[in-house]
């Protein structure tokens, strides 16, 4: 968590920059401080792993009133629900926990993998995750698919969403 926390520092003024093409340009703030709110508990959490991922989801929703941050959070409580009661995530099973959490998030959002939405990454980061057995070759992998699908989509047009009023952008 702290790493992602470092990542959506280092990446507010550009989330704020994405998000203000097509909507109020407070993503990156909103992220931050949905992130700080999850590192200031980060040495309270519980063993349990899906306790503790619930009690994340929890946090980031506390300050981060943003439908982004609702599906996250979303994708993580359904997380929460299949790992509560185990201590750690084998690599194994990364692809399968992304699966649950993007069905939760396509329930909430109505949304489909191909729409331009989180959705696509959250597709590419499971498909990434299969069959890898090293966690640094893992975090590289999904990393990169995520990276390459961003790229792939940044010229469609989005399909949901109040994005989808500005076509291509």
């Amino acid at each position: 968590m702290k790493v992602i926390a470092q990542s959506m520092e280092q990446s507010a003024d550009e989330l704020n920059t994405a998000d203000g093409q097509l909507g109020d340009g407070d993503l990156g703030v909103s992220m931050i401080q949905g992130f700080r709110d999850i590192l200031d508990i980060l040495d309270s959490l519980p063993e349990d792993i899906g306790m503790a991922i619930y009690e994340c989801a929890k946090a980031l929703t506390k300050s981060s009133g943003s439908s982004f941050g609702t599906l996250m959070a979303t994708g993580m409580m359904a997380v929460a629900k299949v790992k509560k009661g185990y201590t750690i995530i084998e690599l194994e099973e990364v692809s399968r926990l992304f699966d649950i959490a993007l069905e939760a998030m396509q329930n909430r959002g109505k949304a489909s993998p191909g729409d331009k939405t989180v959705l696509d990454v959250i597709v590419a980061a499971r498909d990434a995750a299969k069959n890898q057995s090293e966690g640094l070759t893992l975090l590289h992998s999904i990393n990169q698919s995520i990276n390459d699908t961003i790229d792939r989509f940044r010229n469609h047009q989005s399909q949901v969403g109040r994005a989808r009023i500005f076509g291509e952008k």
